[in-house]
């Protein structure tokens, strides 16, 4: 039986991941059109390690029509461009989660890109590196990804045809972590500028978190992501710095959030700590908590589950925060 997706984040809170793979391939499933892979580096990412990780895709579905991959060993992190057939203007950068040890490319990438392609929002999955793979100062390294994928969207929006201050991050689990961390630490430099993308500014103009891990320090933190970004040994005081809640400033952007109470991976008390810290900080922040709906669902649930309508509510507080079109 193939282990679920709770189990193996348990696993992760005492190692990494270690998986057999159908074969190593470049990540491309249908979207709307065409699509561009933009690295984000121009030559080695920061803090690489004498011998680069090589690429591994995990391909979980049975069903040949159907992908569910999540991959590892990400060397060469990258944008994989997914424009929407009729843009409208916006862009998203997605971040999978998978506790910082995969990255679950297709539930919280290429599914996502698909209804956001619809609402003509062009859209940006962003596949960053691991920190358990062997890079320098392993804390910053999703974040240093974050901050430069963020900039180079706006790099290229004419290009794209986007308005560089319609830009919103949407992230999942550990990959919503992520994406509140862009969110709270954009101006934070974890990088030595490289190139003049890097005069640009990494702010999202709205940040999506969904079902996400928001605090490494506190008892509901979700242990697994905690470790592989910081390090098994961690001290109070790094965990404390990469704790989402406690970074919330008045240059946090907007912040949506989605998650049922019945998430038994990562607990609600998460998103509640978060949208605590925003209504503190007098930041516009909106919380949908949801009686059923689990962890890792993405867009996989059935109607008939509270959870599985967050799409349209986040489409909707978009347009209020005038990222989106109403």
């Amino acid at each position: 039986m193939t282990p679920s997706r709770r189990t193996l984040l348990t696993l992760f809170a005492a190692a990494g991941m270690v998986s057999a793979t159908r074969g190593i391939a470049q990540p491309r499933a249908g979207g709307s059109g065409g699509a561009d892979l933009l690295p984000l580096w121009p030559g080695k990412a920061p803090g690489a390690p004498a011998t680069l990780p090589v690429r591994k895709v995990n391909e979980r579905s049975k069903d040949p029509s159907f992908h569910d991959r999540w991959i590892t060993s990400i060397a060469q992190p990258a944008l994989v461009v997914r424009p929407a057939a009729k843009p409208n203007g916006a862009a998203v950068m997605l971040v999978p989660g998978g506790g910082y040890g995969f990255l679950s490319y297709d539930n919280e990438g290429e599914e996502q890109a698909r209804w956001l392609n619809a609402r003509g929002v062009t859209a940006f999955i962003l596949l960053y590196r691991l920190p358990d793979e062997g890079w320098s100062d392993r804390s910053l390294v999703p974040l240093q990804d974050a901050q430069r994928g963020m900039r180079l969207i706006r790099a290229h929006a004419g290009r794209f045809g986007i308005e560089a201050n319609r830009v919103a991050v949407l992230g999942f689990s550990a990959g919503g972590h992520l994406a509140g961390s862009l969110a709270t630490r954009h101006a934070e430099p974890t990088y030595a500028p490289v190139d003049a993308t890097d005069r640009l500014p990494a702010r999202p103009d709205l940040a999506g978190l969904i079902y996400p891990v928001v605090s490494l320090s506190a008892s509901f933190t979700h242990g697994g992501s905690r470790d592989n970004l910081l390090g098994a040994g961690a001290d109070d005081a790094a965990r404390k710095r990469a704790s989402v809640e406690l970074g919330v400033t008045e240059t946090t952007p907007p912040i949506f959030l989605a998650h049922s109470s019945d998430d038994g991976t990562v607990p609600i008390q998460n998103s509640l700590a978060l949208y605590q810290a925003m209504l503190a900080a007098g930041r516009p922040a909106e919380l949908h908590a949801f009686d059923q709906g689990g962890h890792g669902f993405g867009v996989r649930l059935a109607a008939d589950k509270p959870a599985s309508i967050w799409p349209t509510l986040f489409a909707a507080y978009g347009a209020r925060q005038g990222v989106f079109r109403a």
